[in-house]
Order: structure tokens, then C-alpha cells, then sequence
């Protein structure tokens, strides 16, 4: 994700069903400023990371078009997420969206191997996520943990009563 491909997030997010609403700065720290709403002042706070070129993530492309995205970036870019103190150069993957089309295609698993290649790539030792079960009420766009264990994750512990700790070293 970079400032060239940034409509492409807006247009991804803006989409019919897209998270405009958050704009991924649930974990975030948000810029400061005189914004007319939240909402604004999330977009402009994601905008601002991608500018300065923070990395805050990987959008997913289908024919050219923007269909997905998942949140990655080194930890210490996150508020306190509930991860493991011991570990060093440590990215977190902390969430996800698929639009509805293109659900059930197994995507996720694709944009968690995208993040682990581009963590490791950026230096990362250690890929940290927080994904739930199945079935929870909440976080669900944090993934789900079986995905996470086939593709080598370690759980670690759990943060709050939902979200699993889990880490797959680089």
C-alpha cells in the first residue's frame, strides 16, 4: 500500500458493504486536528500513516480491481493489541476485509501469506495475529484461528476473552 494506490483503498472502503466506517484505525493512533467527524478523521489519520510511508497494509486485486485488504504493519505503528512483550521486530496483522462477492474464495488465507512475505520482506522476525473462533459475536474481522494454524501460526495467549494471540516466526 502506497500513496499511488491510495484510491484504490478509497474506492475499496467506499464500496457498497466497504469499512468507511472505521477505516482501519481501530488499533490505530489517530492524527490530531480539527476534522468534521470521526469518520473524516480516520480516513485523513490512514491517509497520514500511508504519506509518510508507515506501511499499514495489502490491498487484494482482482482484473485490476480492488476486492480485499488486510491490515499489517510492525506493531509499535498499533495501540496495544495484547501481544507477547518478549519478541522483537515483531509485525501484527490485525484485521481484514473481503467484499461480498468474493467470499468463500478462501482470500484470507491468501492475504495472510501476503502478509507474512511482506513482513519478512520489510525485516520483520516475527508476524503476531490476533484472529478468534468461528463462531464469536466479535473481532470477527480479525480472521478466524484454524486458518492461522495451518499456515504455522503458534498460539501464544489469549488478549480479552475473543482475540487469540498467535505467532509464526520469519
Amino acid at each position: 500500500m502506497t500513496s499511488g494506490n491510495w484510491p484504490d483503498l478509497v474506492q475499496l472502503f467506499e464500496g457498497k458493504g466497504g469499512p468507511h466506517y472505521c477505516w482501519c484505525m481501530v488499533w490505530r493512533k489517530m492524527a490530531s486536528g480539527d476534522f468534521p467527524s470521526v469518520k473524516a478523521q480516520k480516513k485523513a489519520s490512514l491517509k497520514k500513516y500511508v504519506t509518510n510511508g508507515t506501511p499499514v497494509g495489502l490491498i487484494g486485486y482482482y482484473q485490476n480491481d480492488p476486492i480485499a485488504w488486510c491490515s499489517v504493519a510492525p506493531r509499535e505503528s498499533f495501540k496495544e493489541l495484547g501481544g507477547d512483550p518478549a519478541i522483537d521486530k515483531v509485525w501484527s496483522l490485525v484485521c481484514f476485509f473481503i467484499q461480498r462477492a468474493h467470499r468463500g474464495r478462501d482470500l484470507s488465507r491468501k492475504l495472510i501469506s501476503g502478509a507474512i512475505q511482506y513482513a519478512r520482506e520489510n525485516d520483520a522476525e516475527y508476524l503476531e495475529a490476533y484472529p478468534t473462533y468461528v463462531g464469536s459475536p466479535s473481532y470477527r474481522f480479525m480472521g478466524f484461528r484454524p486458518v492461522f494454524e495451518d499456515l504455522g501460526f503458534e498460539f501464544r495467549h489469549k488478549a480479552g476473552k475473543r482475540r487469540n494471540v498467535m505467532v509464526i516466526r520469519l
